[in-house]
């Protein structure tokens, strides 16, 4: 009747179906000693590309003579705290450019009344002194190393990664006003970019600033996750057995210092510590944290709770089962940092579009010198021009538009039960044609039970049999035979049989337990029927939504299964699907996810056992069932925690919300530089405008704050 080789593990343990898992981007490569960072934070450190979580730069790749990180999320994520991914009283954050700013602006007003502004705009000259031609020199210099240093050591890390962007710009627009203005000094000419270098310094500060609040409040699922976590917990120094939630005597730890098989007080209000189990007490969790919803969930002695849910109004005494690294959330945060550091098509194209758009703008800024200067308008305007175009060119715009939006999209994912693993499935999703469903255990319940036996003999020897089997089929009839209270023979060489059944030996006689081409499981004594049994493995409820909503979205939807063609078939009628594959062997599933793809179809394969691995890596897209097993997980470029088909759905609306998102940034971003770039060249000088460098320094920052928030909303948006 049904693939009984199929290994669902339904288990109910809720813990461990996400576990730890390496890295397997083969994109990345990393010799000893190299590792990648900020170019602005170069405290940041970690073993795989990705964005700052300080102000979303791309990192790059630095080389080291040791070794500086050793895992795959940023040194300290999820310490106590909250994310520390780097040392707070290092590098350079908010603050520090909020701070050089208003220094920058207090420098420059001595700047502005000894330049020729005054005398242009108001018809007065500040009060002459010796040496006052040089004071803008020296009040310049401390602007242009002190508050300035930041873009220059942040262009020299570009450089030196043989990755040259945003800093790189920066620093060779300022340098270049700066080296030009003590030339000009030097020989007593007045023409010189002192206010144009200060306030460029300064806008660029405060551009920066604003920039990085607009990053930090939109990026960080790691963050968000690690905040989860309580930073203490309350240990119970005894384990008296005769304790209780009313009578125990505990101590605060930090949760570092927790072990497995510590008992711990969860008082009302409180978050789970720890993964664990119930000894003592009744109570109401919020589990959100794995469902995505607020529902509350009764928990009882004997129920296992996860770290970072909140309890209701009860108290808990829990044992801790799992600590660190093997804990639910420390693997849902490892999912979520590979998704961090793997990219999508567009990502990729973005990240070209930006390499390109600084060659472009260094170019751009060579024939708008060599333009201004043949046309006689003097090197101080063309100096002018040119450090306007290396401004207003920066691509930070370009480079943040599109990881920006996949931060959040995989937050979004996180907080309803979707964890993305590739972003390059979450992208192909909004693309798929059919989804290919895996039935027990996910469409259906997996909870089998028999509904028919031919005589008590047929099924004790079956339950004999699948004493040693871990298949839920088998499990079905074990259940069934003690119910009724049928005794229990003794089975030796018990053996599967892939997709068929299973058999074993009993009283010297091979008993045979399985399917013969019917619609009932047979059993057999030395190739001799003697019974029948039939068993029943109900849809769940909210499949059949699941697959209407699908083909409101125009996807087709199929499923493969073991099961005979008339199970196979009740199940598709009764669920309304498009297509439907009985009979199949468990190494047989990835041939028909192959027979769907060779129709040029693209497929999304849905599965939850060690079984459906070949089928899910080679699924257009592979997608885990959440209770599955590991094996299954670490194939699929999406994870669904819930048991719940519905979620497929999700999936497509969350990868046409990202998809959406991420052009609409990618042409603000592009578009904006086309028309930005000739216009800070100088093509409307024959009107008399002209974009000035602080002025372009303005425009670049608004085009990043732009597309942070335009990311931002994303959360808004109902997935």
């Amino acid at each position: 009747m049904l693939n009984m080789n199929h290994h669902n593990s339904n288990s109910g343990d809720c813990c461990e179906h996400i576990k730890p898992i390496a890295s397997n981007d083969e994109n990345v490569s990393l010799s000893v000693g190299e590792y990648f960072s900020c170019p602005m934070h170069p405290e940041i450190q970690q073993d795989k590309p990705g964005m700052c979580p300080e102000c979303g730069m791309a990192l790059i790749k630095v080389k080291s003579k040791k070794l500086k990180v050793k895992s795959g999320l940023p040194r300290g994520a999820g310490k106590k705290g909250g994310y520390q991914g780097y040392d707070k009283h290092k590098g350079h954050h908010k603050s520090d450019f909020i701070k050089k700013f208003w220094i920058t602006v207090a420098l420059t007003v001595p700047i502005f009344v000894y330049s020729d502004l005054p005398k242009i705009f108001f018809g007065w000259v500040a009060p002459q002194f010796v040496g006052e031609g040089y004071v803008s020199l020296v009040i310049g210099s401390f602007i242009f190393f002190y508050c300035g240093y930041i873009f220059l050591s942040s262009a020299y890390r570009e450089l030196r990664a043989r990755l040259p962007g945003m800093m790189t710009l920066i620093a060779l627009a300022v340098t270049t006003a700066y080296v030009y203005s003590i030339y000009q000094t030097i020989i007593g000419s007045t023409h010189t970019l002192w206010w144009e270098l200060s306030t460029l310094i300064a806008v660029m500060l405060l551009g920066h600033w604003i920039e990085m609040r607009a990053v930090q409040g939109a990026k960080g699922a790691l963050k968000e996750l690690a905040k989860l976590l309580p930073d203490e917990a309350e240990k119970i120094k005894s384990r008296n057995p005769n304790f209780s939630v009313q009578n125990v005597d505990t101590e605060i730890v930090v949760i570092a210092e927790l072990k497995v098989g510590d008992l711990v007080l969860i008082r009302p209000g409180a978050k789970i510590p720890a993964d664990g189990k119930i000894k003592n007490g009744k109570s109401e969790l919020n589990e959100s944290i794995i469902t995505g919803e607020s529902k509350l969930v009764d928990k009882d002695v004997g129920d296992e709770v996860i770290a970072g849910s909140i309890n209701g109004d009860g108290s808990l005494i829990v044992e801790v089962l799992k600590i660190g690294e093997n804990t639910f959330l420390s693997g849902i945060m490892r999912l979520v940092a590979e998704a961090e550091s793997s990219k999508s098509r567009i990502q990729m194209l973005s990240d070209r579009a930006a390499l390109w758009l600084t060659f472009v703008a260094i170019g751009s800024g060579a024939v708008t010198v060599i333009v201004w200067i043949s046309v006689g308008a003097g090197v101080s305007t063309a100096i002018e021009r040119l450090v306007a175009v290396l401004v207003i060119a920066c691509p930070h715009a370009l480079g943040l538009a599109i990881p920006l939006v996949s931060s959040i999209s995989t937050t979004m994912g996180a907080r309803s039960g979707l964890l993305v693993r590739r972003r390059m499935a979450l992208e192909s999703a909004r693309n798929i044609d059919v989804v290919l469903f895996d039935k027990t255990g996910t469409l259906t319940e997996g909870k089998f039970f028999v509904t028919y036996v031919s005589s008590n003999e047929a099924l004790m020897l079956a339950g004999s049999v699948n004493v040693h089997s871990e298949h839920p089929i088998g499990r079905a009839i074990v259940e069934e035979a003690k119910k009724r209270g049928l005794p229990l023979k003794d089975t030796v060489d018990f053996k599967r049989i892939a997709g068929r059944g299973a058999e074993g030996n009993i009283d010297g006689k091979k008993v045979f337990v399985g399917t013969k081409g019917g619609n009932a499981i047979v059993v057999e004594i030395d190739g001799e029927k003697i019974g029948v049994i039939a068993v029943s493995d109900a849809p769940r409820p909210e499949s059949k939504e699941a697959i209407e909503n699908l083909k409101k979205l125009g996807v087709r939807v199929a499923m493969v299964t073991g099961d005979s063609e008339e199970t196979a078939k009740e199940v598709s009628d009764n669920l309304g699907l498009d297509e439907y594959f009985a009979r199949v062997l468990p190494e047989d599933k990835v041939k028909k996810v192959s027979e769907l793809q060779n129709r040029g179809l693209r497929v999304a394969m849905v599965g939850d056992g060690v079984n459906d691995a070949p089928a899910l890596t080679q699924a257009d897209i592979g997608i885990a069932i959440g209770a599955g097993t590991n094996v299954a997980i670490e194939s699929a470029g999406i994870v669904l925690v819930k048991n719940d088909p519905r979620d497929v759905v999700k999936i497509i609306h969350l990868s046409k919300l990202t998809y959406s998102k991420m052009i609409q940034n990618l042409w603000w971003a592009a578009g904006y530089n086309i028309i930005a770039i000739p216009l800070a060249a100088g093509v409307l000088a024959g009107y008399g405008i002209f974009l000035q460098p602080a002025l372009a320094a303005v425009f670049m920052s608004f085009s990043t704050v732009i597309v942070s928030i335009n990311a931002v909303l994303m959360r808004k948006r109902k997935i």
